[in-house]
């Protein structure tokens, strides 16, 4: 069996993170989501892979510094983001038998492949994965007849929708759904719906509802679901690396991992799950409450506390508070910086109970700088000293308090 993964399109939900890269090339547990979706392939003996990537993509040499995997992978580019379905199209001349689809986000690949496999050999000639969900009027939804497949409909409206298993970034087909694909009257961004419902008329497809939990990558703030997914999983363990420096006065708590390298200085409360890559420093008094994941070369300053965080390769903090918060790579946080994570009026937060903030890449904040609940920050932007950030900032944009000093 043959798979092909989708990591193409620009990941526009993604903003702020999104910034030159495919969402599914975002690290947790210091390996590229992607990577994570690999593994599960591999240990299912699936190891003709193609990988659909975007023009001008990073990711075969992201992916070829992680080479332990033994899968042959074929990268395959979408010249323009032209959505799912033509992305998928790229793949036809690679698939010679049948194949599973995946979205490079899906780190639960090993068990959800399984059960598509074995759904399968059940006499099932296609697969298509879903989940409950409470909002169906917001996804593509099944039209079922029991578990078999009878069609989709996108986005239906509030009321007509067909039931609450929405379509899922999963599937397994037969060769020749290309060519109910080719068939197509008319090419649009999502016309692989259109396909499926055309496909689905001849073939016996079933669906497999699974949770949702770790599957959904499209929003910042999904990421916390695959992460806490992770944390629970067989590939994240307990592991202090030889050359870590761990000081007399640590207190670990839980599962912690700590990567090659890493310094952990005196006073620091480590409360797990959490994960420290490689060549990190924990400064003097630091609180940490899992789950945390912070990537490599990331630097913490004394008196820093952290929970519920997720923070991508060559951060600095200096003292403060981060939680409930995505930060990219290489940014840069002053003393005293603070994070607002809960509404006074208690409200969600794009769903959610707490948000901190989600900072794109190469962004600098100065001293007694802030964030309220839920901002958005873009890549390459810079917070001024004592500024407070209220609202989202693009990228690159420049945020100053006015300074009204009176001096007599």
């Amino acid at each position: 069996m043959q798979a092909v993964i989708i990591a193409a399109g620009e990941s526009k939900r993604f903003w702020p993170l999104n910034n030159g890269i495919h969402k599914s090339q975002f690290k947790l547990l210091g390996k590229p989501l992607v990577y994570w979706a690999l593994k599960g392939l591999a240990e299912n003996d699936i190891r003709d892979v193609a990988i659909v990537v975007g023009k001008n993509s990073s990711m075969q040499e992201m992916l070829d510094k992680e080479n332990d995997l033994g899968v042959k992978t074929t990268y395959i580019v979408q010249e323009e983001p032209l959505g799912t379905g033509n992305a998928l199209w790229q793949a036809k001349d690679f698939i010679k038998e049948p194949f599973i689809v995946l979205w490079g986000n899906k780190v639960g690949a090993k068990e959800l492949v399984a059960q598509m496999v074995a759904k399968q050999k059940g006499g099932v000639d296609a697969v298509f994965v879903g989940s409950k969900v409470a909002n169906p009027s917001d996804y593509g939804i099944f039209r079922l007849a029991g578990e078999k497949v009878l069609g989709i409909v996108e986005k239906p409206s509030l009321g007509e929708e067909p039931s609450n298993i929405a379509v899922s970034g999963a599937r397994l087909l037969t060769p020749d759904f290309f060519a109910y694909y080719e068939k197509l009257a008319d090419y649009h961004e999502v016309d692989i719906v259109d396909a499926t419902n055309e496909y689905v008329k001849d073939k016996n497809a079933f669906v497999l509802v699974v949770e949702n939990k770790g599957l959904t990558l499209k929003y910042p703030w999904d990421s916390f679901g695959i992460m806490e997914y992770l944390f629970a999983s067989n590939y994240f363990k307990t592991y202090i690396a030889p050359s870590a420096k761990i000081a007399r006065g640590v207190v670990i708590k839980g599962s912690v991992s700590i990567g090659e390298n890493t310094e952990v200085r005196d006073g620091a409360i480590l409360e797990g799950p959490i994960y420290i890559g490689e060549n990190c420093l924990i400064g003097h008094h630091n609180v940490l409450r899992g789950p945390v994941n912070l990537e490599a070369n990331c630097k913490t300053g004394a008196f820093m506390e952290m929970k519920h965080s997720i923070v991508q390769e060559g951060t600095t903090f200096h003292s403060g508070y981060l939680g409930d918060s995505i930060i990219g790579k290489n940014c840069r946080f002053g003393a005293g910086f603070i994070t607002g994570n809960l509404r006074l009026d208690k409200k969600p937060i794009y769903g959610l109970p707490k948000l901190g903030v989600t900072v794109g890449d190469n962004s600098a904040f100065g001293i007694h700088s802030g964030t309220m609940p839920g901002a958005l920050i873009g890549a390459n932007c810079v917070v001024g000293p004592a500024t407070h950030v209220f609202k989202d900032l693009q990228d690159h944009t420049t945020c100053y308090m006015k300074p009204e000093n009176v001096v007599k």
